[in-house]
């Protein structure tokens, strides 16, 4: 079982927005507390994404073609598109400090789908909600 020590509200996370209290407390029992040291390589460009990271301590750089475009740190999250399409991933995420991470992990995903048919509406619902923020700011 996932160690759920900390109360975080996923319902914060965009992909998650639109789920009941319920549910939120559903996924919150499937994610993984983890803790990594400063210099891991989190999720790697160009390699296929099967996690999703939510930061609950410590900073954390985004590099997409070896350069440095953003550092995440707590309340940040970041991979939670693999949970959706298992792409590659389109930049490399290293823990530039120690860092308490929870995970959720694909096969945990879709166990959390198929056990809950009402989820996969309300991710649709946040996605399209997500899209309309993208085209907005495209398209001004």
């Amino acid at each position: 079982m996932a160690t759920n020590s900390r109360e975080v509200d996923l319902g914060n996370i965009w992909l998650f927005s639109a789920c009941s209290r319920t549910q939120l407390r559903t996924i919150r029992k499937a994610v993984e507390e983890i803790t990594v040291p400063p210099g891991r390589v989190l999720c790697e460009e160009g390699t296929v994404g099967r996690e999703f990271f939510f930061i609950i301590e410590g900073t954390a750089v985004v590099r997409r073609a070896g350069r440095k475009i953003a550092t995440l740190g707590p309340g940040q999250y970041f991979g939670e598109l693999a949970l959706l399409d298992r792409r590659p991933r389109s930049a490399t995420v290293t823990s530039a400090s120690e860092m308490v991470l929870l995970v959720l992990e694909q096969r945990r995903f879709n166990g959390l789908l198929d056990a809950m048919p009402g989820l996969s509406h309300k991710l649709l619902v946040a996605m399209a909600g997500r899209l309309r923020q993208a085209d907005a700011k495209a398209y001004p």
